[in-house]
């Protein structure tokens, strides 16, 4: 089996409150996008309009008002301020609502999401794996077992029951940034998620070539295994403006050092603006439908099947509809 291109829209829920983000959703939908896909936070990259709507929540809203779209998270992280059998639960209401639509995308988490909850000290990376992989075992029995006992070193049922799930398991897909995360995707997940603009090494060479080799030990196709990037786009007939709508997301040019440990959004913000003139770099920066779509074209060649846009600047409707027009229907030619 070989899956079909996906281009999907990027619900910025750190950027936007709940119901305006549902109105860029159905607009989604109605302007010809394959997916809308949300991000689970509970602080966002900025205080000064910044949100952080409750993604579960969110989606069910987007289910009822939906028909066609596929939603799903990008990521929600069910070990920490979740307990996986709730992110189970949640998500398998979802998919009744929207049969056939829903995945659920998953994470091994930030800082920023989990410990002002919490209130622990952030764990090491490879612990932070270990729980994402038990979280997921767990989350997997739930959608198709009954009265599920499950004795983890992090999470623990007794005789637990989701009494409304979908009648097939829900495609688990897994956020991976190194090459031990990306052989988890192509073992245990039905794919993979990454984001753009972190140099074609990392993808070529190292998270893809890890993800497949593991789905083929684990005696799967790394065909039937979606790949799902998350690309950051701006795209504009005015350079300047495309230019400035970058400095929104100016935290994603930080250093990861930055970033580490900050949990105060008025904090993360400070810091953003120390790289607001670096934001663009983070971004596909374009003003011509063909320049733009050979930045995109290396993506596809290197085998990434579910591409979700993220346009960073306030007027997303204006962003949604310029691409679906200029750019959408020529990468579905070009696949």
């Amino acid at each position: 089996m070989f899956l079909m291109l996906t281009l999907g829209y990027k619900a910025s829920a750190e950027q936007f409150g709940p119901r305006e983000l549902l109105d860029f959703a159905i607009l989604a939908e109605e302007l010809g996008f394959d997916s809308v896909v949300v991000s689970d936070h509970f602080h966002p990259w900025r205080d000064t309009g910044g949100h952080a709507p409750f993604s579960f929540a969110w989606l069910g809203a987007v289910a009822a008002r939906t028909k066609r779209i596929r939603i799903g998270t990008s990521v929600v992280t069910p070990s920490f301020r979740y307990h996986p059998a709730i992110v189970a639960q949640a998500m398998a209401t979802v998919a009744l609502l929207a049969p056939g639509r829903v995945f659920l995308g998953v994470g091994s988490g930030e800082s920023m999401n989990e410990t002002p909850l919490t209130v622990s000290a952030w764990p090491e990376p490879g612990e932070r794996l270990r729980r994402l992989r038990e979280a997921v075992r767990l989350i997997k029995r739930m959608w198709s077992e009954d009265y599920v006992t499950f004795e983890g070193k992090y999470f623990q049922t007794r005789e637990a029951k989701l009494f409304d799930k979908p009648a097939r398991p829900i495609p688990i897909l897994i956020a991976a940034g190194g090459p031990q995360a990306a052989a988890f995707a192509g073992k245990e997940g039905d794919g993979i998620i990454v984001t753009s603009g972190k140099g074609a090494e990392l993808y070529r060479d190292t998270l893809l070539p890890a993800m497949e080799k593991a789905a083929r030990e684990a005696g799967k196709g790394p065909a039937t295994i979606e790949r799902l990037i998350e690309m950051k786009v701006s795209y504009d007939t005015d350079r300047s403006r495309a230019m400035e709508d970058t400095k929104e997301w100016a935290a994603l040019a930080l250093p990861a050092e930055d970033k580490v440990g900050v949990e105060d959004p008025r904090e993360m913000e400070r810091r953003a603006k120390a790289a607001a003139d670096r934001a663009h770099t983070r971004f596909i920066v374009s003003t011509d439908a063909a320049e733009h779509l050979e930045k995109i074209a290396p993506y596809l060649e290197w085998g990434f099947t579910h591409l979700v846009f993220h346009f960073p600047g306030r007027d997303q409707e204006r962003a949604m509809r310029l691409y679906a027009k200029e750019v959408l229907p020529r990468l579905r030619s070009r696949a």
